[in-house]
């Protein structure tokens, strides 16, 4: 019984030195995004690319001593407490983790009908509103991620960030609560479509887990 119990209590100190964060498992197979996410894109993306940000976020948390922190919205939130380093790494698991939530192999995913009246509000129209998301998207320079967000009126608004900015940020330009955001670094599609990154955002359009956006969006709105 005394050995059950010292290793009980080594288990539950080893608890608290381990990195708190980790990737949640990828919700659906490497290749279930075909043909318009290739398998090894996805591979690539969310074993070498997210996990490292995981990895570095932890390595940095420890530097700094803030390991026991373990609320990642939190730190988002009030990122412009801490270094560049946390900043990147911190931004690249949360918005990476997010990404993978709004995507699915599940076929004519729909917005809900108070998710869609928002949309046709702010955007006339469905068809519309992709036009001014991939556009936006595309148009954005260099690395980053496009969103679509509720800001603080409660409206939606598209906006792109650069690198692993997002918009929970509390420093960021355009803030809001994200209730769809696509990746558009070149890891995330230049494997299939190169240079072609509206190609990309097109074709990413047609898995969008829209009853995921639907959720978040109500979550926003309350």
């Amino acid at each position: 019984m005394k050995n059950y119990f010292l290793t009980l209590s080594f288990l539950l100190s080893m608890s608290f030195t381990m990195a708190q964060f980790t990737q949640e498992p990828l919700p659906y197979a490497f290749n279930a995004l075909e043909p318009y996410i290739d398998t090894e894109t996805m591979q690539i993306h969310y074993s070498k690319h997210h996990a490292g940000y995981v990895a570095k976020l932890n390595q940095e948390m420890k530097a700094l001593g803030i390991e026991n922190q373990r609320d990642l919205q939190a730190i988002i939130q009030n990122i412009s407490q801490y270094n560049t380093t946390l900043r990147n790494n911190a931004g690249g698991h949360f918005n990476h983790q997010l990404f993978w939530q709004l995507l699915t192999p599940k076929k004519n995913t729909a917005p809900s009908q108070t998710l869609l009246k928002a949309i046709e509000k702010e955007f006339k129209n469905m068809e519309t509103f992709k036009t001014a998301f991939i556009n936006e998207g595309t148009a954005h320079f260099g690395s980053g991620w496009v969103w679509l967000i509720v800001d603080a009126d409660k409206k939606l608004r598209i906006v792109s960030t650069p690198n692993q900015e997002n918009p929970l940020m509390d420093d960021s330009p355009a803030k809001g609560f994200p209730i769809l955001v696509l990746d558009v670094w070149e890891h995330a599609y230049y494997l299939k479509y190169q240079n072609k990154r509206s190609e990309y955002l097109n074709a990413i359009w047609k898995v969008i887990n829209w009853e995921e956006v639907s959720k978040r969006y109500l979550q926003a709105i309350q």
